[in-house]
């Protein structure tokens, strides 16, 4: 009697940690000021479709953990030994080999699990569907991403851009997932799960948002130095202002202010120095003044020129401060915009961004690229640190606050 007095104690303190711990992890799922980064809080119908997965499996699944542990407690105080107790005297029941108890545990868990692989691929199935996408081209580099848009689907690229990818609220976009030198794992938790970018295939995800905002993600898969700073960002506008961002980004930046001579010659170094691993629309190392942007990006990145070009290897900058952030997402572009990617997934952006810019981050990016982003320039990954002048550096920045 005291054996099962005790036992029904221990397993009811048991259950009450259990249920306490479990309602501190749940307690946040759907919450509207959820962190940028979690699964609980789906944004968009393939997220909710994950989202409509996860709640039945984790119900199931914690009711077995709960089963479990009360179990093994129950038995442990139940049947502890005691000084007292004698060998073969008084000892509970042997069921090894019961053979109702092994098939009845065996079947049970596996007709569980059959039921819930039903559901499992009905929701893999569900997250391919695409109702008149629109189709975005991403690339996984060291240590971060480029989006190329075909808006005709006729093969010509018309946008090439970095780290931010636009899109429209309420339409499916597919994802078409490629990587430039190793595996990476794109994935932005609001709108959808994670796949894969791998070298020499193409992967597809698809993802709607159903509010406009900023959306934030993360490489989930370790791809070097830089891995844990490779963010992502998915950036949904109303359909109006993501015409206005499409308009202003198949139109050639403005030419530098002649008055600026800070910004002519900024863009004069550009050429010179930088445009052998980043583009901007129609620039090239063989270009010479007066020069002369493209509307269109070159998505070879100038292969074509007589001169060695890291083809894709640095992000395309024709419209760098259309970006709300720099440095693959971990530097505001403007001030009032929290550091390393915006907190709140859901501050709505500007299509052309305005306000002022952050012009200390920029300048500490091209003075020291490697205080802000670990990399192995050595080895052609990430940026180098090419000594500039103070006065390179003022130049340069003026030229990049122009491309806009």
């Amino acid at each position: 009697m005291r054996n099962k007095r005790s036992a029904t104690i221990w397993t009811g303190i048991a259950l009450v940690v259990v249920l306490f711990f479990g309602w501190l992890l749940v307690r946040d799922i759907g919450l509207p000021g959820g962190r940028a980064l979690t699964t609980l809080s789906p944004q968009g119908p393939k997220a909710q479709e994950i989202q409509n997965l996860i709640i039945p499996v984790f119900l199931v699944a914690g009711l077995v953990f709960v089963l479990v542990q009360v179990g093994l407690v129950w038995l442990v105080v139940r049947f502890r030994r005691h000084k007292d107790d004698r060998d073969g005297v008084d000892e509970p029941e042997q069921v090894h080999g019961n053979t109702k108890l092994e098939i009845g545990w065996t079947i049970v868990p596996a007709a569980v699990l059959a039921v819930l692989a039903v559901f499992n691929v009905q929701t893999t199935l569900a997250m391919d569907n695409a109702d008149d996408p629109l189709e975005i081209t991403v690339i996984g580099n060291q240590w971060w991403w480029e989006y190329r848009y075909d808006l005709e689907g006729d093969g010509v690229v018309d946008i090439i851009t970095a780290n931010d990818a636009a899109i429209p609220v309420g339409r499916d976009i597919v994802f078409k997932i490629q990587s430039n030198d190793v595996i990476h794992s794109f994935w932005i938790p609001a709108l959808a799960g994670k796949m894969d970018a791998v070298p020499g295939r193409t992967h597809q995800r698809v993802m709607r948002a159903d509010e406009p905002g900023i959306y934030q993600g993360q490489c989930t898969e370790y791809c070097g130095l830089s891995h844990g700073v490779m963010r992502m960002q998915v950036t949904a506008y109303e359909p109006d202002d993501y015409d206005t961002w499409i308009e202003a980004m198949t139109t050639a930046p403005a030419q530098p202010d002649p008055d600026d001579e800070l910004a002519i010659a900024g863009q004069e170094l550009f050429v010179t120095q930088c445009s052998f691993c980043h583009q901007v629309n129609g620039l090239d190392p063989n270009s010479s003044a007066p020069f002369e942007y493209s509307d269109l990006p070159d998505p070879d990145y100038g292969a074509s020129i007589d001169i060695p070009l890291a083809s894709g290897n640095a992000p395309n900058m024709t419209h760098f401060m259309m970006r709300p952030y720099m440095v693959g997402g971990l530097l505001p572009a403007y001030e009032g915009l929290s550091r390393g990617g915006g907190g709140d997934q859901r501050t709505v952006a500007e299509p052309i961004p305005s306000g002022t810019p952050e012009e200390n981050n920029l300048k500490q990016w091209l003075r020291e690229p490697e205080s802000i982003k670990p990399m192995n320039p050595d080895n052609n990954q990430g940026m180098p640190n090419y000594n500039l002048t103070e006065e390179q550096i003022e130049q340069l920045t003026a030229y990049l606050l122009t491309l806009k």
